[in-house]
């Protein structure tokens, strides 16, 4: 087994124990990005294609990128965002999206409005 702790200066460093990502056997477990700089402006756009940004770094940093992932998890603070959100993160995803699920929590890390998780293999 080989672990790897993937990390990169391109996406927030971790708030807390964790790593940005994890990479074992091929596959990258990356945990979930927000958007610290544009959190709480009000623009979900803007703050999901932060995180996107941000989660396209780690995969980089991984040596992967967007085509790599078969997972995502979507953490939303309000549901009525999900249109918005799914517009930014469905032009990440244009040919063979990954599997995903999206769940409306009560509160995220940093109050931001949406957190986003990915699972990706080589």
């Amino acid at each position: 087994m080989s672990k790897q702790i993937i990390y990169t200066d391109q996406a927030p460093a971790p708030i807390g124990p964790y790593s940005q990502a994890v990479k074992i056997n091929g596959t990258l477990f990356v945990s979930g990005q927000i958007a610290l700089d544009v959190a709480g402006q009000g623009d979900i756009k803007a703050e999901t294609q932060k995180v996107m940004e941000n989660l396209g770094a780690i995969l980089k940093a991984a040596g992967m990128d967007y085509t790599n992932v078969v997972k995502s998890s979507i953490f939303v603070k309000d549901m009525n965002n999900f249109a918005s959100i799914n517009e930014v993160y469905g032009q990440y995803f244009t040919a063979d999206p990954p599997a995903r699920e999206t769940v409306e929590v009560a509160r995220l890390p940093k109050d931001v409005n949406v957190e986003i998780s990915v699972i990706a293999v080589q």
